[in-house]
């Protein structure tokens, strides 16, 4: 660095050390240390969208963990939910409203699924790919479609949003 016009008097980084690879810590204003994962890791102690959530309790980093895969299969389902169920159709402007709520909602929930695999659980990344993937499977792939429902709606009954 030290030929590189513009780099002078700049410090090289320190060697890296066995502490450059522990979870990052950071400071709260009461004092106390709140670890924040940098890598994935597998355990039930994470926290999940909201400050201590789920806890510590197995109980609850199951239930966490199926409500990120409910929430990846609602996301689905939002994503290919075709009708708007509105008497006037699609082009009125009340159906273009209800489709720009729903696509709202999808893109939400979807933010919230992102949020959740962004806490490095391998757990949640787990289920919330599963839930994507079962949701497609329910909702997206041909195999619950009838041959005359291919623009009446989604999903195993058809039926629309």
């Amino acid at each position: 660095m030290e030929n590189m016009p513009g780099m002078e008097g700049m410090v090289p980084p320190p060697p890296s050390s066995p502490a450059d690879h522990q979870p990052q810590h950071t400071m709260t204003t009461s004092s106390h240390m709140i670890m924040t994962h940098m890598t994935f890791f597998w355990g039930k102690n994470a926290e999940i969208l909201f400050s201590g959530w789920p806890g510590t309790r197995t109980g609850m980093y199951v239930l966490a963990l199926i409500f990120v895969f409910v929430l990846s299969v609602i996301v689905e389902w939002l994503t290919h939910c075709r009708r708007t169920g509105g008497v006037e159709g699609p082009d009125s402007f009340s159906g273009g409203l209800i489709r720009t709520v729903v696509h709202g909602i999808r893109i939400g929930l979807g933010y919230l699924v992102m949020l959740a695999v962004m806490s490095f659980n391998v757990g949640v990344l787990i289920v919330a790919v599963a839930g994507h993937a079962v949701g497609f499977f329910l909702f997206g792939s041909r195999v619950f479609k009838k041959s005359g429902d291919s623009d009446k709606g989604f999903g195993p009954t058809g039926a629309g949003c």
